[in-house]
């Protein structure tokens, strides 16, 4: 083999290992950060939906205060929740208001999965185009379809 058809082969592989994988790697992260977030709102909005159908206005339950160690609460008035709504910040909702807030963000973290997914399959066959260019460099048999 030829030495230019050697140095594009190379620059091929070093394209794919360089720039496609990481950004592959990246992307999945970054989706099951997104798939973290709606199992997250996803867990509230079941929680407020038990409370309501269950008419509860005063709780007990446990308080995680930090480092994995917990003291038992007493909720007075379980009628308004506060909710992380991102930046560190909390907003006191009614449980209707926070079941809005919720259905808004998970419509709007479902796009974002889709975004991801849009991006991580595009990543893929660029992959996928760049290893078959290699293959055709190097004059190698077409692999199988399954």
């Amino acid at each position: 083999m030829d030495t230019i058809k050697q140095e594009k082969v190379r620059r091929f592989e070093e394209f794919v290992d360089r720039r496609l994988k990481p950004d592959l790697v990246h992307a999945i992260a970054q989706r099951d950060k997104v798939f973290e977030q709606k199992k997250i709102f996803s867990d509230l909005r079941i929680n407020i939906e038990n409370l309501e159908k269950n008419s509860v206005t005063n709780l007990k339950t446990l308080v995680n205060l930090g480092s994995e160690v917990y003291m038992q609460a007493n909720v007075p008035d379980a009628t308004h929740i506060f909710v992380d709504v991102g930046l560190g910040f909390h907003v006191e909702f009614t449980w209707s208001e926070a079941l809005n807030y919720i259905s808004a963000r998970e419509e709007k973290i479902a796009r974002q999965i889709e975004e991801y997914t849009r991006l991580i399959a595009s990543i893929k066959a660029q992959i996928k185009m760049v290893c078959e260019g290699i293959r055709e460099l190097l004059q190698l048999p077409a692999e199988p379809a399954y």
